[in-house]
Order: structure tokens, then sequence, then C-alpha cells
């Protein structure tokens, strides 16, 4: 027997480019629940371009809740209603017949615009390339499976990597602030033997770049904690809080 479909209104906001002024735009959709949220929007673009209309841009790749690419603020959170899962992964069966729904990009300074619902995240690759390489020598892998490392360190240092760089965590604090994302991006080698080497200097230029690209402070309200879809916990704000005050410190001893 076949699903029944689901009638829903959809405020899409649609926006020419990074200098242009956007609004939403009212859309009709049948959709499967069956469908995830980007498959519908699939749906929707098919009927305009039917229509000789322009197709809503936005970004996706993997589908699978691992690139981090598909992110979208549905109905005032990122992500959507669900917690600890990325948009690729939200399906329509979570909404109801007849309900509105409002879609929008990730809403950041230091994330621009592209067009409609794409935006520009490559302030998260300027802050991850400034904060350079391991040089830790590892060997081979049976070497580097020699090196001792505790249960609950290698947990937290996994956890941590587990971010997907998808912007939830900006899009979610009123400040806009990337700490969450930075901080997990620290962690990762903060953690382990192998990121010892750079530690201190990694930290200090990866927050210096955050705040040079106008990624604001972090507000204390764990807002991007309850809507990251890995669910990166906001301790590891407070690890490299501690290792930027450290590196301080060392740079001001270097200096005398």
């Amino acid at each position: 027997m076949e699903t029944k479909k689901l009638n829903l209104k959809l405020n899409i906001w649609r926006q020419k480019n990074t200098n242009s002024v956007g609004s939403f735009v009212e859309y009709s959709v049948q959709v499967s629940p069956d469908a995830s949220f980007l498959e519908m929007l699939d749906e929707l673009n098919n009927s305009l371009e039917l229509k000789n209309e322009e197709a809503v841009h936005f970004e996706s790749d993997c589908r699978e809740g691992i690139c981090g690419t598909c992110g979208l603020v549905i109905n005032g959170r990122p992500h959507g209603p669900l917690a600890k899962i990325a948009t690729c992964q939200l399906h329509m069966r979570n909404f109801k017949d007849g309900e509105t729904i409002w879609v929008e990009p990730f809403r950041a300074k230091a994330f621009p615009v592209i067009k409609d619902l794409m935006v520009d995240r490559s302030g998260f690759d300027k802050i991850l390339q400034a904060g350079g390489y391991v040089s830790f020598n590892t060997g081979g892998a049976p070497d580097g499976n020699a090196i001792p490392i505790s249960k609950e360190i290698s947990s937290l240092a996994m956890d941590a990597a587990a971010c997907i760089g998808c912007g939830a965590c900006v899009a979610a604090c009123k400040n806009a602030s990337a700490m969450l994302f930075v901080s997990a991006k620290v962690s990762q080698y903060a953690l382990l033997p192998q990121g010892q080497p750079e530690r201190y200097r990694r930290v200090e230029r990866m927050v210096t770049v955050m705040d040079e690209l106008g990624f604001g402070s972090c507000t204390n309200t764990y807002a991007c904690e309850a809507e990251c879809p890995k669910g990166i916990s906001v301790t590891n704000i407070a690890r490299m809080n501690r290792d930027f005050v450290m590196a301080k410190v060392m740079s001001k001893e270097i200096e005398v």
C-alpha cells in the first residue's frame, strides 16, 4: 500500500549572492514521510526546473552525516528538531501534515551567504591550516600502536575527532562563536602524545585566526553542545582555554 504523502508549506530563504538582500519565498510540496529532508528539497527543485524556475541552492555531499556540508537552520534550529543528527539524516516523518517549515542558512558574519541556503565555511579550513602539522615521528603502524595511551584519554581524543566541521555550533551560538569546533580540533591532538610538540603553538595560532575571521566569543549557554550533531562536549572549550593561557605564559617566559 502506498504511503500517504505529507502536504507541507516551505518558507525558504532565497538570496542571489552575498551582497544582495534575501527574503523568504513560500512553496507548497507533497512528499513521502520516508523521504529525507534533502530528498524533499531535491523533489522541490525538480518541480521548479520543470516550470523553468531557478532551483534552490543548497549544499550536500555524503548524505550520511559524515561530511558536515548539509547544514541548514530548520524551524530555528541548526539541523532541525532532532538531536545529534545532521540535516541529511532528518526525515519528513518528523513533521506533521499541513505543517509550515522555515528553512534558512546558517547565520554568522564569518559564514557569508553564497546563494540561497549555501554559506561560505572556508573560515574553518583557515583555522585548521593555522594549526599546522604534527611533527611527532610514529614510525610504522606497529610503532604507533606501541605508544601507551590509556582508554580514557584515547576515548576523549576520538570523541573530539568526531567533529565534522558542519558549523552548527556557530549557528546555534548568539555570538556566532566557533569555540566548540576549534576546541575539538585542538583537543584531538592535545590529548595524545603525538600532538605534544606543537601543542601550545597550535592552540595560540588557531585561536588567533578564529578571532581574526570574526567569530564571536563563547556565551557559556551550551547551545553549541546541544545542537552539535556529534555531541561534542564543551569540556573541550575548557581544555582549549587552559592551553591558550599556558601558551601565553610560555611566550612571556621566552621573551624574558
